[in-house]
């Protein structure tokens, strides 16, 4: 068992040049690539980070611009239909003033026209009064006329 003890003690001082090599090697890799590698990937974290930070940002920018854009566009198109209602009231309104006119007129002409008509009735009515009395004089001379034309011719 010495034996085994002593092989073992010279194996370990033949691999302490190699252990010191290791922790040596350890230690370089350590300040020179593992920290940097540290550092550069906590930058592009960072980077990612602040990158996808921002995206967001710019998206809640934008969907808030949209928000806006959305309101004045319901805007424009509420002022858009208020106009045309205004408009279609200010034609319905002249449309009816334009009938009140028109029926007014109609009925100023219908009173001239039963005027008119009223006025020929009469002259007419007189006309077939002056007529009936000629027409009578004249069925009573002829019907007459039989009867006193003998009388006349017996009488000479």
């Amino acid at each position: 068992m010495d034996e085994i003890l002593r092989q073992l003690g010279g194996l370990l001082l033949g691999s302490i040049p190699t252990i010191i090599l290791v922790v040596l090697l350890f230690a370089i890799y350590n300040v020179v690539v593992h920290k940097l590698l540290v550092k550069i990937l906590a930058e592009r974290h960072a980077k990612t980070e602040g990158a996808i930070e921002k995206a967001r940002a710019e998206i809640a920018a934008a969907e808030a611009r949209t928000a806006v854009y959305e309101q004045r566009l319901r805007e424009a198109r509420m002022a858009l239909f208020k106009s045309q209602e205004s408009r279609r009231q200010a034609a319905l309104q002249a449309r009816a003033a334009a009938l009140v006119q028109a029926q007014a007129r109609a009925q100023t002409q219908l009173k001239q026209a039963q005027a008119v008509i009223e006025h020929e009735k009469q002259a007419v009515q007189a006309g077939l009064q002056s007529e009936i009395g000629r027409l009578a004089s004249e069925i009573i001379r002829t019907v007459l006329r039989p009867a006193m034309a003998p009388s006349q011719a017996g009488g000479q």
